[in-house]
Parts: C-alpha cells; sequence; structure tokens
C-alpha cells in the first residue's frame, strides 16, 4: 500500500480517475456496437462464438422454461428459502410509496404540475466472467420492479457448455423474471440498446459490467438510457485510533478481492498506517492531521463505499456528501451491502458519487410536465411572449400565441 501525500500528482491523478480511458477499448467497442446495429442477430452469435466461445442459433439466445425449471435441480433447498429472505430484505427497503404526481393552480386558472410513470422496457445486464454474480439479478430487479417497470429483460454471458449458471436462473425465477439472454459483453448492451430480431430494444440499460460493458454503455447512451458508467470497485476506510485493526484490514483486503478493486485508507493514525503498508498489497494510504481533513479528503474523493471505523462514526455521516454507500461503525462491512442488506449494490464508482446516487427506484421512472393554461392567463402574459420570440428570431412561435388570441 502507497502512502500519499494530499498534494501529490498521484493523489490528484486518483480523484480524477473517472476520466481515464482506454482508446484501444473504445474502438473495439464501436466496432461492436456498429456491427450490431447493423447486422442485428447474426453480429451478435458471431461476437458471442470469437468472445464466449459458445455456438448459439438465434433461437437459442433465449433461456427455455425447461432450462429456468432444471435450475432448480441442484442447488440446496436452504439456499432458496435464504435468497427469499434477502429479497425480502431488498423489496422492504424499496417498498416506500411511489413518487405522487403534483398539481398547483394559480389565480387565473393556470394549472402546472408534474405526473410520474416506470419505463417500459429495462435490460439487466448481470455479468458472468470471473463468477456468476447472483446478487446483482435481485440487487438490479427488485428496484425496478417496486418502480412499476413493466417488462425486464436480462442478458448474462453462456457458460461453455451453452447454458447459463443455475444460480443467475433460480434468482431470476424467484423474482418472476423468465426473459433471459444468453448474451454477454459489449455486444449485449448494443444488442439491448437498439434491439434485434430476437432481442427487444430496451428504454433503459443498467447493470455492471467489465471496461468493455461500461464503455458500450457510454457509447449508447442518448440511444437508451443508463444507470452509470461502472468502473472498478472500491472502498475507502476512514478510521482513527481507537478503530479495530483487523477490522480495517479485513475491509481493505475484501476489496482487493475484486478484480482491479481499489482500496483507500484514510486515517490519522500512524500505526495503522504502517500496518496497512505491510498486509495490503497495492491501495493506497493517505496520512492525515484529524477527522475533519478526513471528511474533506473523503467528498474530494467520492468512493464508490465508504467504511467509518472511528469512535464517534455518526457524527461524520452528515458531513459526507459525497460517496456511494456508507457503512457504518465495526460490525458493518461492505458485506452486508453487497448481499443482505437491502439498498441495492449497483453503485456509482471512480468519482461519480459526486453527482450519482446508487441504484433506487427513481431510476427507473420518469417524469412528465404538465401545463394548462386559460385565455385569460395566456392574455396576460402575451407582452412578454412577443418580446421573449422576437428576441430568439421564433416570430412562429407567438403566431401560436396570437392566433388563440385574435380569434
Amino acid at each position: 500500500m502507497k502512502i500519499l501525500s494530499r498534494n501529490g500528482k498521484v493523489w490528484q491523478q486518483l480523484c480524477n480517475r473517472q476520466l481515464v480511458r482506454r482508446r484501444r477499448v473504445e474502438d473495439a467497442v464501436r466496432r461492436i456496437i456498429e456491427d450490431v446495429y447493423a447486422h442485428g442477430d447474426s453480429a451478435l452469435l458471431r461476437y458471442t462464438r470469437r468472445f464466449d466461445k459458445v455456438k448459439l442459433a438465434s433461437k437459442d439466445l433465449r433461456v427455455t422454461q425447461a432450462e429456468i425449471s432444471g435450475a432448480f435441480q441442484n442447488l440446496d433447498p436452504s439456499l432458496m428459502t435464504q435468497l427469499k429472505a434477502v429479497i425480502q430484505n431488498v423489496r422492504t427497503f424499496y417498498a416506500r410509496p411511489r413518487l405522487k404526481p403534483v398539481r398547483m393552480v394559480d389565480a387565473d386558472g393556470v394549472a402546472l404540475g408534474e405526473k410520474f410513470d416506470a419505463i417500459d422496457t429495462v435490460g439487466v445486464y448481470i455479468p458472468a466472467g470471473t463468477a456468476s454474480l447472483l446478487s446483482t439479478v435481485y440487487m438490479t430487479v427488485v428496484p425496478a420492479q417496486q418502480a412499476g417497470v413493466r417488462r425486464i429483460i436480462m442478458a448474462t454471458p453462456p457458460k461453455p457448455h451453452g447454458g447459463v449458471d443455475p444460480h443467475i436462473l433460480a434468482v431470476a425465477s424467484l423474482l418472476g423474471v423468465d426473459e433471459i439472454y444468453k448474451m454477454g459483453g459489449a455486444q449485449a448492451i448494443a444488442a439491448m440498446a437498439f434491439g434485434t430480431k430476437t432481442i427487444p430494444k430496451a428504454d433503459k440499460i443498467v447493470g455492471p459490467g467489465n471496461s468493455f460493458v461500461a464503455e458500450a454503455k457510454r457509447q449508447v447512451f442518448g440511444f437508451t438510457a443508463i444507470d452509470t458508467i461502472a468502473g472498478p470497485s472500491e472502498i475507502a476506510v476512514i478510521a482513527d485510533r481507537f478503530a479495530h485493526p483487523d477490522y480495517v484490514m479485513a475491509d481493505l483486503q475484501g476489496e482487493a478481492e475484486h478484480i482491479g478493486g481499489i482500496c483507500f485508507l484514510i486515517t490519522n493514525s500512524k500505526p495503522l498506517a504502517r500496518l496497512a503498508r505491510k498486509q495490503i498489497p497495492g491501495g493506497y494510504c493517505l496520512l492525515v492531521k484529524n477527522l475533519d481533513e478526513a471528511v474533506d479528503v473523503v467528498n474530494q474523493l467520492a468512493p464508490e463505499h465508504l467504511g467509518l471505523l472511528t469512535r464517534a462514526p455518526q457524527k461524520l455521516v452528515k458531513r459526507i456528501r459525497h460517496a456511494g454507500a456508507i457503512f457504518i461503525g465495526p460490525y458493518s462491512p461492505t458485506t452486508v451491502g453487497d448481499y443482505i442488506a437491502g439498498p441495492s449494490h449497483v453503485l456509482p464508482t471512480g468519482g461519480s458519487a459526486r453527482a450519482f446516487s446508487g441504484l433506487g427506484i427513481d431510476d427507473f421512472v420518469r417524469r412528465t410536465h404538465l401545463v394548462a393554461y386559460t385565455k385569460k392567463a395566456l392574455e396576460r402574459n402575451r407582452e412578454v411572449l412577443e418580446r421573449l420570440t422576437t428576441i430568439e428570431n421564433m416570430p412562429k412561435h407567438f403566431d401560436a400565441v396570437k392566433v388563440r388570441l385574435t380569434g
């Protein structure tokens, strides 16, 4: 673990880590997206053979009901019971009332407001590279369902035998999701963004993935909506001299378990910094004068996960403005957030927590503005409308007002 200076070049680069992009990945992803856009299923199947080493026909892309039912055969029934309880945790967390329509009326009868509608079709990407992320299934699907999304399609890479990991299928089945497609990587994102003969077009795509998946989401943004562009998983831990050293080291080592995972220790304890330097391969440590400076550092860093291992962690929470999720106190490792607590583990990375939030109901709802004027109100605003449309050289805009008032 490297001990850094807050004024050093490396620290500044880390705070701007979301800006780092690789041209090789960008160019490769662009070619894949353009190919899938132009050739649909044939391009998707070709990339599946190339990258996943699986030969499929169009009819094989969608997981069958028989495959979903068969997923349960070799799974421990007690695991299913536990998964049902975990899913209920997530549902309970997102069971708050839906956004309510807004309506305001003034003295002239002008009615203004907003109405809220769930997105029609959401595409969920579930990685299955080094490990099949069954937890990501419920951490993405449940918020969408609670928001009222009508149609959820799921994409996950096929295994070498041509099937899908049974844990992923089982969780999807428990959630009532049966529209699952065997496809992965940038080609899956492109297929959901534009639609093909077999794959429906999604209005929004959510879920984590590798650098190619993240870059694909960036490039299709605008053709479809996305949640965020996820980078490597990361954790920052604020720890003082009262923190249990083993807890601190375990949290940092847990993050290092992710491929490309980034860990930061922010502490005013020199013994803790020395220990981390010996025990944590990779990662970064920033020695601060006090916890006030630690808070400033975290708000600058905007980490995905933030652990607070201090004597009075609750005192720091209100002052933390930029973090994807905060884990408070000695018995709240990020593990509980990743798997069972309730809030989604799909969180902003790479410093994007300065502007983005963890996945929630609002990510699956769109708002529509409502405007209803009376003739009296339109007449009252005639002069200002004429002046503004004249300044902007939009005479036909004012004609749409004038025709209503002179008829």
